[in-house]
């Protein structure tokens, strides 16, 4: 048995070897063209096995030609090499680095193949990154717990103090004034409650993620101008997750809602879904998460606040509130899940983790 068909046809222990790395691994036969492929690559590359066999990794690799050249280059001689930081565009537009091994394979009487395992090194900063968002998340809803705290009960004082006078006040339009001031009490009141976001905890329930963008995308397709067209791009193989669907419609429709306003009058929002394996949210490592990424051509999030969007009442739109994506977020953690966002003009990319299982302690 040749190279290429032993890589065909490995033991089923060696499959489950394979299959259960999280370093990406891919094998190339003597013309740069892919022969095989593990979820791990899978994962990182977006593009599925059946597709990826027999394209060369230029083609699977956007941009691969410099990449390109450095496999043929140790094809040709049989050293290994090493190559770190390796920045690699992917085909769907997304960046990823990498420490790069290729390691050439021979046989007597077979053609010579590579094997490259590709270790993402961005993923311990995701990992701090998240662990830091996480952190400033629950600080900041604690602060806001203790000041809405201080609030509601001056609030609820004044509001009870103009009704009792509104009843003493002879005339119509003095009591004009105290139902101002009762108003501005409610809307103040109803502020601090949107602020703090839902206090619920999620009611379960099987839930397919692909039913509950298709609901968001029906309520946004009937608001929005004209010239924005929604596309789709959709793992089915994704299994249901259990979650409060009512949250989680909540939760996409905010972000959903906010690419629009981005795009404006005219524009492409992309909703796409795809699964991770062995995936780190916070400090629990998951098996299988499912991940969503709502992606629009807009300007981008404006730089200056792309660290704090997550944050109630920071927004880049003067008419905005700024609890959109708060209120998301929040929703999202009370399911064991975490939103993350890329922005760079020209593409924004919100994505949602959500785990298919409860996950390990890291």
């Amino acid at each position: 048995m040749n190279a290429v068909a032993a890589m065909d046809a490995p033991s089923t222990f060696a499959r489950r070897i394979l299959e259960s790395l999280a370093t990406a691994v891919l094998v190339l036969d003597a013309g740069l063209s892919v022969v095989a492929l593990n979820p791990a690559a899978e994962m990182l590359l977006g593009a599925s096995a059946r597709k990826a066999r027999g394209l060369r990794v230029g083609e699977l690799l956007a941009g691969g030609e410099a990449v390109e050249a450095a496999f043929a280059g140790a094809l040709r001689t049989g050293h290994p090499y090493t190559e770190r930081g390796l920045t690699l565009r992917l085909p769907g537009g997304g960046r990823v680095t990498v420490d790069c091994t290729v390691t050439p394979l021979a046989e007597p009487g077979s053609e010579r193949l590579l094997l490259v395992e590709l270790a993402r090194v961005d993923r311990p900063l995701r990992i701090a990154r998240e662990e830091h968002l996480l952190a400033q998340s629950q600080a900041a809803r604690a602060v806001l717990r203790n000041l809405a705290h201080e609030v509601r009960n001056p609030l609820g004082g004044i509001r009870g103090a103009a009704q009792l006078l509104e009843r003493e006040l002879p005339e119509a339009a003095l009591r004009e004034y105290t139902r101002i001031i009762i108003a501005e009490a409610d809307r103040l009141r109803a502020l601090v409650d949107r602020v703090l976001g839902p206090n619920q905890a999620p009611r379960r329930a099987p839930v397919n993620v692909h039913e509950v963008l298709e609901r968001v995308r029906r309520i946004v397709e009937a608001e929005a101008p004209a010239g924005v067209r929604i596309e789709r791009d959709y793992d089915p193989s994704i299994p249901e997750l259990a979650a409060d669907a009512d949250q989680l419609i909540q939760a996409v429709l905010n972000i959903v809602r906010n690419a629009v306003e981005a795009v404006g009058e005219r524009g492409t929002i992309l909703l796409r879904t795809r699964t991770e394996r062995q995936l780190t949210l916070g400090r629990r490592r998951h098996r299988l998460v499912a991940r969503i990424d709502v992606i629009d051509d807009g300007p981008g999030v404006p730089e200056a606040i792309r660290g704090e969007i997550f944050y109630p009442m920071i927004t880049g739109r003067a008419e905005g509130t700024g609890l959109g994506l708060s209120i998301a977020q929040s929703l999202v953690q009370q399911h064991g899940g975490l939103i993350e966002c890329e922005s760079r003009p020209g593409r924004t990319v919100f994505t949602i983790f959500l785990p298919l299982e409860a996950g390990e302690d890291g």
